[in-house]
């Protein structure tokens, strides 16, 4: 067994914790590693969907303006070293083993995010980045990630209903757990927000001392058109990326030159093969994102594509999450609907979202992919959706990638 294999397998021994929310053990944690959480600016993103794709697009155009990034998501897709970035590539096998080895030993009571986080920032403090741009994990104030010192600026796409049990059960509340990545001092964008999430927002921006951004327009240069795939179908997530953009000083040229160039696997992603077969993979996993996806499944979205018939859905969803409330916001969307349970331990039946909403059920991802495909043929377009364990399953047998298991934090 490899280095990388023994420390992996000594992380994903603290899966059993889950997520404890809170600052102390961090903060703790951080300060006998000489605190590595204030060695960089950064750019803090929270919201319910969309802070992965907005870190992505801030990294990117940052590393077109000649900065050394670092960008620290989750969860990962395949590998576990694509949550640490520097400089738009995974951390490497050898640093990270160190890394997470140095962190669990010397912080046994750390949950298994708050490790990777903690990893993550003495990743980037080792490799003197000039900007970090860091995914809230779990809402926002008492995320791992918010241990951090004042960002430069602080980005929450958007509000929805999601994680109710740790964050709460109205827009207000969820708001104000994703409103504590707000310190005094940061710039603030928004993007398009309820206004009773939003008020929330602004009373904790006006509390700490905070400066709102107006949400400024996705074209980086009005009116020219961006070479990024699908770039139409981020919505409201481009604009704030932008925004964040500007107000780190980039030009226009290279912010457009950073959203050309940004790759953000499984998230509106279409693979070809052979020229056809077209593959859609995207992460949507609650009914928010399904309305966003919904909206991309539009024929005159997807080109040569006639028809709903000729579209063929691969949904898999968590337990936790409002599968009934996805498949319907997707019902009209797609001729044929293929159902399997994503690689993790929490799964739906597919029996059970088979006799919710007519469709088959597959016994595994191989056999969804390999059925949709039937259904559709070699013209049609295949959409795995529903949750970023069965893309990330999707995506290693289309692509034929080597993973690491999921985890669902």
């Amino acid at each position: 067994m490899s280095d990388i294999q023994q420390s992996l397998e000594r992380l994903y021994a603290l899966i059993p914790r889950g997520q404890m929310l809170g600052l102390e053990r961090m903060q703790a944690a951080c300060a006998r590693f000489g605190n590595p959480e204030r060695a960089f600016p950064a750019i803090h993103v929270a919201g319910t969907n969309g802070k992965g794709t907005v870190c992505a697009f801030a990294a990117s155009m940052a590393r077109a303006s000649g900065r050394r990034v670092g960008m620290y998501t989750s969860p990962h897709l395949n590998r576990f070293a694509e949550r640490i970035q520097i400089d738009g590539v995974p951390i490497d096998d050898n640093t990270l083993s160190r890394l997470l080895d140095q962190v669990l030993d010397a912080a046994p009571e750390l949950t298994f995010f708050e490790v990777a986080t903690l990893a993550a920032f003495i990743a980037f403090r080792e490799a003197g980045v000039e900007l970090a741009v860091l995914e809230v994990g779990l809402g926002g104030r008492l995320d791992a990630t918010n241990v951090i010192p004042p960002p430069l600026v602080a980005a929450i796409t958007r509000i929805s209903f999601d994680h109710m049990a740790e964050l709460g059960d109205s827009l207000g509340k969820i708001a104000a757990e994703k409103a504590g990545i707000i310190k005094p001092g940061s710039a603030v964008v928004l993007g398009k927000i309820h206004p009773e999430a939003r008020a929330v927002i602004e009373e904790r921006i006006a509390a700490v001392g905070a400066r709102l951004v107006a949400l400024g327009t996705p074209e980086p240069i009005p009116g020219a058109p961006l070479a990024y795939p699908r770039i139409a179908l981020v919505g409201s997530n481009l604009a704030v990326a932008v925004t964040v953009g500007r107000e780190l000083g980039i030009s226009p040229e290279l912010l457009a030159q950073g959203l050309e160039q940004t790759q953000w696997p499984g998230r509106n992603e279409l693979l070809h093969r052979n020229g056809q077969e077209l593959t859609l993979l995207d992460c949507a996993h609650n009914p928010d994102g399904a309305v966003a996806l919904s909206h991309a499944l539009d024929p005159s979205v997807l080109g040569e594509i006639e028809s709903r018939r000729e579209i063929a859905l691969v949904f898999g969803a968590l337990q936790t999450k409002n599968w009934r409330a996805m498949l319907r916001r997707l019902e009209n969307v797609a001729g044929h609907r293929v159902y399997v349970a994503p690689p993790v331990k929490n799964a739906v039946d597919p029996r059970e979202m088979a006799a919710y909403l007519h469709g088959e059920a597959a016994t595994d991802v191989a056999q969804a992919l390999e059925r949709a495909r039937t259904l559709v043929g070699a013209r049609g377009v295949v959409v795995v959706t529903g949750s970023t364990y069965l893309v990330g399953a999707a995506r290693a047998l289309l692509l034929n990638l080597p993973s690491d298991p999921p985890v669902a934090l």
